[in-house]
């Protein structure tokens, strides 16, 4: 913008050197009569950028002025300039406007030339000439305007398609999060269960003898090293790139391990395993034990003993239940429910089933989890 006095001063001096040359038709007119309509055609380059109206309404007053008194080549040259300045900076409308109007003059001008010569070659021939100066720079700008308009157009594609890209990151982040929220409920929730109750059946029995203070202690003791190492696995986890190691593998064959904690919590539980156990795929191994898992947090939280759990292996199919009565108290679970809504939502991940309940007279989780042989991994 700021070489834009450069050109025209440029202009300016091209075009004088092209009048000094004779690059005009003659018409008994001196040659600074000539300089004058060039000179305005040239001030309107100034006002490419501010006005382009403006510059195409001086340059045009040169333009008429110059073929009324020559006309000379530099003015209709320099005039190109503020055609093309106008289509390409002003209104789009506008643009399409001037099109037509130079299209139609280029046209006209031609068909009125040959019919008073009474020579179609001249109709040919001025139509060209006219055309070359009048519709060529602006086709040319309409040309530069639309590959400009498509460049922006793709500029804002791609930052719709980066605000897109930064909201699905924000909501795997959070997904994220939440997947992290619920491993840790899982991990450690049936752990320090477990040691609340005892902690607190240790407190409240002033008549306990020192051996069973003891077991108490010691039960305490193992759920907290276990809870400390699963936290300190996830952690892990979290800490390293890529899918879930093998450190981390929680099996479904682990199920008397978590049957056994739960009976050192104070929770009478029985295991009941039918169909031969295999190994599952990841997710739902890791699925299966997450869901015995919390369903023996909350027998032990909420329930009565004793808990029975029976686990089902079938040709294309695992099968979870915990069944354990409640007594006369009220057969809903109590607390924020964040447990079902885990369990559920694991046995969905993995295409499976999930449901928990009042059954007869206690509570019921059951789960059926998609296991077709020969498909562990």
């Amino acid at each position: 913008m700021n070489r834009v006095p450069l050109w025209a001063g440029l202009a300016f001096l091209v075009g004088l050197v092209l009048i000094g040359a004779g690059a005009r038709i003659e018409r008994g007119v001196p040659d600074w009569v000539l300089v004058i309509p060039l000179a305005i055609t040239c001030l309107a380059v100034l006002l490419r950028y501010r006005s382009p109206l403006g510059s195409l309404g001086l340059g045009t007053v040169g333009f008429v002025m110059d073929v009324l008194v020559g006309p000379s080549l530099g003015t209709m040259l320099v005039y190109t300039d503020n055609l093309y300045a106008a289509a390409l900076y002003g209104p789009a409308r506008f643009s399409r406007w001037l099109l037509a109007i130079t299209a139609v003059t280029a046209v006209g001008f031609g068909a009125v030339t040959g019919f008073l010569w009474s020579d179609w070659r001249a109709l040919a021939l001025n139509m060209v000439q006219v055309g070359l100066i009048l519709v060529t720079p602006v086709t040319t700008a309409q040309i530069l305007r639309q590959h400009r308009d498509q460049a922006a157009a793709e500029r804002a594609r791609a930052e719709q398609v980066a605000r897109l890209a930064e909201l699905d990151r924000q909501a795997a982040v959070t997904a994220e999060r939440t997947r992290m929220a619920r491993e840790l409920h899982d991990m450690i929730a049936n752990h320090f269960s477990a040691i609340a109750i005892q902690s607190t059946a240790a407190l409240s029995r002033k008549d306990l003898d020192q051996a069973t203070v003891r077991t108490i202690m010691e039960s305490v003791r193992e759920n907290s090293v276990k809870g400390m190492a699963e936290m300190r696995s996830m952690i892990g986890l979290l800490r390293q790139e890529g899918d879930e190691g093998e450190a981390m593998r929680h099996r479904l064959r682990d199920a008397e391990g978590l049957v056994e904690r739960s009976r050192q919590a104070g929770l009478t539980t029985e295991l009941r395993v039918d169909g031969r156990p295999r190994d599952l795929s990841v997710p739902v191994d890791l699925a299966a034990f997450r869901i015995l898992q919390e369903a023996l947090t909350n027998a032990l939280k909420h329930g009565d003993p004793p808990a029975r759990v029976r686990l089902a292996y079938e040709d294309d199919q695992v099968s979870i239940t915990v069944d354990n009565p409640m007594g006369e108290r009220d057969r809903r679970l109590p607390g924020a429910g964040a447990g079902l809504v885990g369990m559920k939502e694991r046995a969905s991940l993995v295409g499976g089933t999930f449901e928990a309940g009042p059954h007869e007279n206690g509570w019921r989780v059951a789960a059926t989890l998609p296991a077709p042989e020969g498909q562990a991994t």
